[in-house]
């Protein structure tokens, strides 16, 4: 979705060393990859890539709740970021409460 909207991440190789393996994060800054060395020291200001979208991932078992928890703060930040925050706009929330019948 968010390369159809032109604010494509790049998750084909690390955006600190160029390395193509062991990519489990994503820079919310860059919006590329980064490999588990690169980012160790960082991993708490990184965003953790879903094996389902890492080349080859996911498995036979699709994905965990986790990963699909990962997935949507991962494409959510920059929704916010690149589409929605310039144009005036919040993600909208879900209703809360229960409905009286």
């Amino acid at each position: 979705m968010l390369a159809e909207l032109g604010f494509g991440l790049d998750l084909e190789n690390c955006a600190a060393t160029g390395e193509t393996s062991e990519l489990i994060y994503v820079s919310p800054k860059s919006g590329g990859a980064v490999s588990r060395a690169a980012g160790e020291a960082w991993r708490d200001r990184l965003l953790r890539l879903p094996p389902f979208l890492r080349e080859g991932g996911g498995g036979p078992n699709g994905w965990s709740d986790q990963d699909l928890e990962d997935g949507f703060r991962l494409t959510g930040m920059f929704l916010l970021r690149h589409v929605l925050e310039p144009r005036g706009r919040a993600i909208p929330m879900p209703a809360t409460g229960s409905s009286t019948r």
